[in-house]
């Protein structure tokens, strides 16, 4: 498990090597092929890690004692859900467990295709925890992912939801489960948006009461849901002078003012920042096997890491916050150190005799020696058109992988 967890894009037989290197002491060991590693993890399951995950390292998040204070607004824990597409190895086994996706070019379908699932997780976004992790095939909609992990979410969390993730079914599941619910309406969705929309005016708050179309009821009945939702639209300006339009199942216009609506909503991207942590620091579509039990470790393990990460640097972040508070560009700790010295320390974390106090002292010196600058009014510089020359350059020349 130790070794799936330091995952890594070198090859399997030089992290192989360095591995039983480190475990030996730099003592003379009995080198192992690649091979070896592929048989032992057969007998391995991927719920280990998420048995780890659930058992012991999420509990330990969110305990009266500890690593850290937990962040919430209003005294709610603010949860996102989402899914992304992961391409994974073409190998038969993976062709025919997850969804096959032939590839286009201008001339039409090319025969070519490429095994490919879909990840979903359930993501506290204001504290950095992977809640629950899901890799399906990609065939499987992301919105029925999100219906069956809304079950690990606990009563009174608010989640914030992106559109296409606003139809009645889902947001009766939140009222069914006494969750709450922040979700970014489209242009084509209820009622009362596309008239927020269409008066094109910013700081509105409507309650409404939403009834589902008549086809929908047999079905609302079968699952137990209500037939009718109290809800809250919002409207709400954006700096660029676009509106957005909230629909909330939080109805106290004084407990929950509009205004605030457009920096909690902001928080959602921090899961699209969790995503390119998974896709791009760590390399997750880097896969170190070929077989389906292979990738579900590999992603588990991921996800694993991820917060571990969280509990380790809670409290270097926090401190680092504190001590540049008054600064006027404030410090945060640097993401990439900081898995790249997690992935660096796990032996000697996790497996040696050294004592766990002295690793974690040199981790927290490693945590808080390389912070980066944070520019809250920093503007990005316009998106370019996508180039296959640029991004060639990027992925050759400038990327610098974590581990």
């Amino acid at each position: 498990m130790l070794f799936i967890l330091q995952k890594t894009v070198k090859s399997l037989q030089r992290h192989l090597h360095e591995f039983l290197d480190e475990l030996s002491g730099g003592q003379l060991f009995e080198p192992l092929s690649a091979g070896a590693i592929t048989h032992a993890r057969a007998k391995l399951k991927h719920t280990a890690f998420i048995e780890l995950h659930q058992e012991l390292v999420t509990p330990l998040i969110y305990s009266t004692d500890g690593p850290g204070p937990l962040r919430r607004w209003h005294g709610h824990r603010l949860v996102g859900v989402d899914s992304s597409l992961v391409r994974t190895p073409n190998s038969q086994e993976l062709r025919e467990h997850f969804s096959l996706v032939e590839t286009v070019n201008q001339g039409g379908l090319t025969g070519v295709g490429f095994p490919q699932a879909r990840m979903s997780v359930l993501y506290d976004l204001l504290n950095r925890v992977g809640l629950d992790g899901r890799l399906e095939p990609s065939r499987v909609g992301e919105v029925d992912l999100a219906i069956q992990q809304l079950a690990r979410a606990q009563p009174g969390d608010v989640l914030i939801n992106d559109r296409g993730f606003t139809g009645y079914v889902y947001l009766a599941w939140h009222h069914k489960l006494g969750l709450h619910h922040i979700s970014r309406c489209s242009t084509a969705s209820f009622t009362a948006a596309q008239e927020l929309f269409r008066k094109n005016r910013g700081g509105v708050s409507l309650r409404v009461k939403l009834m589902p179309p008549a086809s929908y009821k047999p079905e609302l009945r079968r699952l137990g849901l209500p037939l009718e939702l109290m809800v809250r639209f919002v409207s709400l300006r954006l700096p660029t002078g676009e509106l957005e339009v909230l629909v909330t199942s939080l109805l106290d216009e004084v407990e929950y003012p509009a205004h605030e609506f457009l920096e909690v909503y902001h928080w959602r991207w921090n899961h699209e920042s969790f995503y390119h942590v998974l896709k791009s620091r760590l390399d997750l579509e880097n896969f170190s096997g070929q077989t389906v039990e292979a990738v579900l470790q590999d992603f588990h393990a991921a996800l694993l890491l991820c917060n571990l990460e969280t509990v380790l640097t809670v409290q270097s972040a926090a401190s680092l916050a504190e001590h540049s508070a008054a600064d006027q560009q404030p410090k945060q700790i640097n993401r990439a150190v900081t898995f790249h010295a997690l992935k660096d320390q796990a032996l000697a974390l996790l497996y040696s005799d050294i004592p766990a106090e002295q690793v974690l002292t040199k981790l927290q010196r490693l945590f808080l020696g390389c912070p980066v600058s944070i520019r809250p009014d920093r503007k990005p510089p316009p998106r370019r058109e996508p180039s296959l020359s640029r991004s060639y350059h990027f992925q050759r020349r400038v990327k610098k992988i974590v581990f």
